[in-house]
């Protein structure tokens, strides 16, 4: 009888080297605990809008979505999104410019794929979107984290990133509003951003997925429509955020007519196109009214608001900066065993049935991400919880 050999299966050392993602790894734990109050998922409890549903049955319905779309996707949807985007971005875009893409990742991806060769260093502010960390790492290339300034509401510390730049540094890539923190930046600290870019000969990469939804008067530029900013900006964006269709894996990323083609390259074995069926319910959510994106916006303020005033009750266990943006905010942890994000995560949830997403995922630890894109009796349910638990 012949012995079993051991064999050892290869595996990329970029891939094996890697951490598991914190994100998922709650999602899965929190499936193993009764009756959850959910503050860690960054999607929508929302349904997506009737009328969008409807655009897509009938898509199907009429045999539209069976096969591929052109790479790029559908001309008529781009012809949109390019009118949306001199409308509300103030970029001037043609459709030869858009690629309609499998949500905001995958046309990161294909963007971070198209500019970075190995060994290209990638500033990245943080606390920021752990996906982009890994994807710039991917594609071989190095995320530099340069720590935003937590006490002015996570703002760029504009300093610190002309310091972190070497004769490496390819690109700037951030989220803004940003992922997990709402903060928003102003126009001085895009123009500061812009100003890098021109003098050093860089790339700005941007996911400006929540671009919607701002608070308090804030306001979100689009840095691709500062001058001479766009010949070297890739502006990813999402439907799935703007109109609660996550799971409908649809956004779009534009470019100059020099990158975009170099993106496509990547797009392709990516993902060969957006689902059609996603592109046919799109056209239709940016056509139509835009009066869920306005509902949902007044939701998330209300939810927000809701959501400091119970922090407020817990001052001895949390402090946080005030969201401008997004549906998420980032409270830190005073109490000494927050040291550890994930394992007071682990704990919250475990003893006191309330998921939460631990900040090492963002690159900062000694916080938690909450969302607030929930119910306001999922917040409640939540913070009722915590405050008999601390």
């Amino acid at each position: 009888m012949h012995k079993k050999k051991d064999i050892s299966v290869p595996i990329s050392d970029r891939i094996s080297q890697m951490p598991k993602s914190a994100i998922h790894e709650m999602t899965s734990l929190s499936k193993e605990v009764d009756d959850v109050a959910f503050l860690s998922w960054a999607k929508p409890t929302s349904d997506t809008p009737e009328y969008i549903k409807k655009a897509a049955i009938k898509a199907i319905e009429e045999g539209k979505t069976s096969g591929y779309s052109e790479p790029i996707g559908i001309y008529e949807l781009r012809e949109e999104i390019a009118k949306k985007l001199k409308k509300v971005n103030h970029i001037e875009a043609s459709c030869d410019e858009i690629i309609v893409t499998v949500g905001a990742i995958e046309g990161l991806a294909a963007a971070i794929m198209a500019v970075i060769d190995p060994g290209d260093e990638v500033i990245i502010p943080v606390p920021g979107y752990s996906t982009h960390i890994r994807q710039v790492e991917i594609a071989s290339g190095k995320p530099v984290c340069v720590p935003t300034i937590e006490k002015e509401g996570f703002c760029l510390d504009i300093e610190k990133i002309k310091d972190a730049i070497t004769d490496k540094t390819k690109a700037i890539l951030f989220s803004d509003p940003n992922n997990p923190t709402g903060s928003v930046y102003s126009k001085e600290e895009l123009e500061a951003i812009a100003a890098i870019s021109h003098k050093n000969n860089l790339i700005i990469i941007t996911d400006e997925a929540y671009e919607y939804f701002t608070f308090d008067g804030y306001k979100h530029y689009s840095i691709a429509s500062f001058p001479d900013m766009k010949e070297r900006v890739i502006s990813s964006f999402t439907f799935t955020k703007t109109y609660a269709m996550t799971g409908w894996r649809i956004g779009y990323v534009h470019s100059s007519k020099e990158l975009i083609p170099q993106i496509k390259k990547a797009h392709i074995p990516l993902a060969i196109c957006a689902p059609v069926v996603s592109q046919y319910a799109v056209l239709e959510a940016i056509k139509g009214s835009q009066e869920c994106v306005n509902d949902f916006r007044e939701h998330y303020k209300k939810a927000r608001d809701l959501m400091c005033k119970r922090l407020d009750r817990l001052n001895h266990v949390f402090e946080y900066q005030k969201p401008k943006g997004s549906y998420l905010m980032f409270p830190k942890i005073l109490l000494n065993e927050g040291k550890d994000s994930l394992a007071f995560a682990k704990r919250l949830l475990k003893e006191a049935h309330v998921s939460t997403t631990p900040g090492v995922a963002f690159g900062k630890e000694s916080h938690l991400r909450m969302s607030f894109c929930v119910s306001e009796e999922t917040i409640n349910k939540a913070f009722d919880r915590m405050e008999d638990y601390f």
